[in-house]
């Protein structure tokens, strides 16, 4: 319930808009664009894997991995599996939201990199601690997916292929 109301919070009271993008194609531009601030956590998490790798005391490179070291891997790993769906769900509702409502674009971006790094920092406090993060990440993604698909299948039939 947190996601919807931060969402609309920001939407209401950010004073931003959304430039005009009259083509598609300058949707999709507008959106890679706002997709690039998304790569920041995942980003973040590889240096942060990378360093704490190398200071790990392990002697083996292909040995048992550190809680330290793994907590940072799976982090990555997940980010990267989930920031791919969050750009493909991105370009497909910039293609759907009318002009006035593609203000949501840059808002949805900033609350999958802040969501990512509230995963990270509850998944090293403990595994139980992480579903706060995870929802705030899955759950926007699910709904932009359910969107597309309204989009696509009622809104849009004639336009499905095209």
């Amino acid at each position: 319930f947190l996601c919807p109301c931060l969402v609309y919070g920001a939407y209401v009271f950010l004073p931003f808009d959304a430039p005009l993008l009259p083509t598609i194609s300058a949707r999709l531009v507008y959106t890679l664009r706002c997709a690039a601030f998304a790569t920041f956590p995942v980003v973040l998490g590889m240096i942060v894997s990378g360093i704490s790798r190398l200071c790990s005391s392990a002697l083996e490179p292909f040995g048992e991995l550190h809680r330290e070291v793994e907590i940072h891997r799976t982090y990555v790993s997940q980010s990267v599996h989930l920031f791919i769906l969050y750009f493909f769900n991105m370009a497909v509702l910039a293609t759907y939201l009318p002009q006035e409502l593609l203000k949501l674009i840059p808002l949805l971006t900033g609350l999958f990199a802040i969501s990512r790094l509230i995963f990270w920092m509850s998944y090293a406090i403990g595994r139980s601690f992480r579903a706060f993060g995870f929802s705030m990440t899955f759950l926007p993604l699910l709904a932009m997916l359910l969107w597309n698909l309204y989009g696509m299948f009622v809104l849009e039939p004639e336009n499905l292929l095209a």
